[in-house]
C-alpha cells in the first residue's frame, strides 16, 4: 500500500493505492461520516486482481477541510476526483465504485460527464443520484404516491438535523464518542482499529456541509435529463436503514446498461459483508473489461 498527497482546488487529498499499476483502475469512494479507512477490507481484496485507489474526500480523515458550503459542491468533489486520478492513474479508464455520499458523487460524475471517455463503469451502493432522487419525488407526488415518499423521508430524518445550520459540529462532538457503539448496536457492526476514524467527530461536522450545499439545491433543480451511457452495476442492501429499495426504481431510465444486485446487508456492506461485495465487484469489472476488450 503506497500513500500520496494530492493538490486539488483549495485542498490537499490523502490518497492511497494498491496493487499493480498494470491491473484495471479501480476507484473507491468512501460516503460520509467515513473515510477512505472504511474500504480497507474491500480494498485489500480486490488489490489481488486490481490497481486500487482511494482517498479521504475533502472534509474527511487526513484531506484538508474547508470551511465554507460551497467548497463541498458536488462540482468541487468531482474536481477532487479527477485530481486523484490524474495523479495515481493518469489516462486510465477507471472503473468507480462509490457508497453513500460517494455514491452520489460517482453518480455525479457520470451524468455530468467529468472523466468523458474515462469512466470505465459505475458501482454504486447506499445512495442513489440526486438528480434520480429530485425526478422520483416529482413523478410520485404528481400521482399523489404518498407512501413511497413518506417511506423514505422517514429513513431520512437526520437530514433535517445536519442541514440546519450550527447543529452539526456540537452534535458530532457528543455523538463523535460514542459512534462506535452506535454503529455495533444498530448495524452489528464490531468496531476496528480503522473504523470508525478516530477523526469522527471532526468528519461529522466538516461533512454536513455536503447537505447543506447540495441536497435542498440538487433536489429543487435536478439535471434535466440525467442520462449514463457507462455499465452501471446497482448493488442493492436490502436492510438498508437509511435508503429504500424503492428510491432506485427508475434508474434505469436514465441508466440503459444498468445491473442490480441484491444483497442481504445494511447500509456498511463493505465493512459486514467484505467478502461478498469483493467478489461482486471483482466479477463486474472482469465481465466490462471482458467486453471492452472484445469489442
Amino acid at each position: 500500500m503506497i500513500t500520496h498527497r494530492v493538490r486539488a482546488t483549495g485542498v490537499t487529498l490523502a490518497a492511497t493505492e494498491r496493487g499493480d499499476r498494470a491491473r484495471p483502475t479501480v476507484l473507491l469512494i468512501h460516503g460520509y461520516p467515513d473515510t477512505q479507512a472504511v474500504w480497507n477490507p474491500v480494498a485489500d481484496r480486490l488489490a489481488a486482481d486490481c490497481h486500487v485507489v482511494t482517498y479521504d474526500v475533502r472534509g474527511a480523515g487526513a484531506s484538508s477541510a474547508p470551511s465554507s458550503d460551497a467548497a463541498y459542491d458536488l462540482d468541487r468533489l468531482a474536481e477532487d476526483t479527477v485530481a486523484v486520478l490524474d495523479a495515481l492513474a493518469p489516462g486510465r479508464a477507471v472503473h468507480v465504485v462509490g457508497h453513500d455520499w460517494g455514491a452520489m458523487q460517482a453518480w455525479h460524475l457520470a451524468v455530468h460527464g467529468r472523466l468523458g471517455a474515462r469512466l470505465a463503469s459505475l458501482t454504486t451502493m447506499g445512495a442513489p443520484c440526486l438528480d434520480h432522487v429530485g425526478h422520483w419525488l416529482r413523478a410520485r407526488l404528481r400521482r399523489g404516491a404518498l407512501g413511497p415518499v413518506v417511506g423514505q423521508l422517514a429513513r431520512s430524518w437526520y437530514m433535517a438535523v445536519l442541514t440546519a445550520p450550527g447543529l452539526a459540529r456540537p452534535l458530532w462532538a457528543r455523538v463523535g464518542p460514542r459512534w462506535p457503539a452506535l454503529l455495533a448496536r444498530v448495524e452489528g457492526l464490531a468496531p476496528a482499529d480503522d473504523h470508525p476514524a478516530p477523526t469522527i467527530a471532526a468528519d461529522g461536522a466538516h461533512g454536513a456541509r455536503l447537505y447543506r450545499r447540495n441536497v435542498v439545491r440538487r433536489l429543487r433543480r435536478p439535471h434535466p435529463a440525467p442520462h449514463v451511457e457507462v455499465p452501471v452495476h446497482l448493488i442493492v442492501c436490502t436492510r438498508d436503514r437509511f435508503v429504500s429499495p424503492r428510491l432506485y426504481d427508475g434508474l434505469d431510465a436514465w441508466a440503459p446498461r444498468l445491473s442490480r444486485t441484491a444483497l442481504d446487508a445494511g447500509h456498511w456492506v463493505m465493512r459486514s459483508h467484505p467478502d461478498e461485495l469483493a467478489g461482486h465487484v471483482a466479477s463486474w469489472i472482469e465481465d466490462v473489461e471482458r467486453v471492452s476488450l472484445a469489442v
